[in-house]
């Protein structure tokens, strides 16, 4: 994909709040702890890297969720295949 150093600065922050969002919401981190987790989750890729947003090819919903509860979430956990609205509602 190709965008812009201000597209993809604004979409790394928005996935990394959404991230720290869920990892509160459902994983029970701390404010700084999430934060922590979203940064080691979603670091900053300089813009020569050849995979460079790799991580954008699925939302952060999903990546928290293998994260807190492991690949087999949709199975183990149905209810947590779809965001909540809440998710959803965040800038």
């Amino acid at each position: 994909m190709t965008w812009s150093e201000a597209e993809y600065v604004e979409c790394l922050v928005s996935e990394r709040r959404r991230y720290a969002w869920v990892m509160r919401r459902y994983g029970g981190l701390a404010l700084a702890e999430s934060w922590a987790a979203a940064l080691a989750s979603y670091p900053y890729e300089p813009a020569g890297e050849p995979h460079r947003g790799l991580v954008f090819h699925d939302e952060a919903w999903h990546w928290a969720m293998l994260a807190l509860h492991g690949h087999r979430y949709v199975v183990e956990r149905p209810e947590l295949e779809d965001p909540p609205a809440a998710y959803r509602a965040l800038p």
